[in-house]
């Protein structure tokens, strides 16, 4: 059985941009919740403001860790930090659980590209 053509264009090379965009929109909506951490939460200088900070640098930190396969896991890691942190911010679990139904879907959409690419459906192999 011969296996399909490869593609002209890599889709999981834009597909990591995609990843890439929602991890930087991901660090803005968390960045926003700094105002409620200084308002609500005891100051930006509490445990619950540095644990917002940290999971921003992290945010845009993974992006450039998104062309190494372990990375989803980096990006799992981080939403299950999130959620945790319900404990500490209900903003920051809501927006950890908003945002881990975002990566499911995003990343039900990657396999079925790969399985697409495997078989060869994509509109970029056929001839």
């Amino acid at each position: 059985m011969s296996t399909a053509p490869a593609p002209r264009k890599d889709p999981m090379k834009s597909f990591r941009g995609i990843m890439a965009g929602t991890l930087i929109l991901e660090a803005i909506v968390v960045a926003l919740a700094l105002p409620v951490v200084a308002n609500l939460g005891g100051g930006v200088g509490t445990g619950t403001g540095y644990l917002v900070l940290a999971l921003i640098v992290a945010l845009l930190g993974t992006c450039a860790l998104l062309r190494f396969p372990w990375s989803v896991w980096v990006v799992v890691a981080l939403h299950v930090a999130m959620i945790a942190g319900w404990f500490a911010m209900t903003a920051l679990g809501v927006i950890g659980v908003v945002f881990s139904l975002v990566w499911t879907y995003l990343l039900w959409l990657r396999r079925d590209v790969a399985k697409r690419m495997a078989e060869g459906r994509l509109p970029s192999q056929q001839q």
